[in-house]
C-alpha cells in the first residue's frame, strides 16, 4: 500500500479554507479517484514540535492506494479538474510525497 501526502506549508498571511478542503475538495478527489483511493484522511495543523511554535503545515491530506500505478492511472484522468479546484481553498503551493506504508493500523 502507498500513501500520497499533500501538505500545505503554514506560511504567514496565506489563505487556506479548511471547511472547503474537507467538505468539497477531498470528496471531489475521492469521487474522481474511485476505487483507486481506498480511503483518505484530512489533517488541520495545530502546533509545531516545540512548545509555542506554529504547525509546519496548515493542512494536509493522505490518500491511501494499493500502488503508485493505481494512483497514477486514476489521477491522470482527472488531474486537471482536481488541480483547478485548488484556488477555491488556498493560494499555497502543496508539497507532495508518495510513501510506502510499512506499518498500518
Amino acid at each position: 500500500m502507498i500513501k500520497v501526502s499533500v501538505m500545505y506549508p503554514n506560511n504567514p498571511g496565506a489563505r487556506f479554507d479548511h471547511e472547503y478542503y474537507r467538505d468539497k475538495h477531498m470528496p471531489l478527489v475521492k469521487a474522481r479517484l474511485g476505487d483507486a483511493c481506498k480511503y483518505y484522511t484530512v489533517d488541520k495543523g495545530l502546533a509545531g514540535g516545540a512548545p509555542g511554535t506554529p504547525a509546519t503545515y496548515v493542512g494536509m491530506c493522505h490518500i491511501f492506494c494499493d500502488s503508485v500505478e493505481a494512483f497514477g492511472a486514476a489521477m491522470g484522468k482527472h488531474a486537471q479538474e482536481i488541480m483547478s479546484d485548488i484556488p477555491n481553498y488556498t493560494d499555497l503551493q502543496p508539497v507532495i510525497q508518495i510513501s510506502e506504508v510499512v506499518v498500518g493500523h
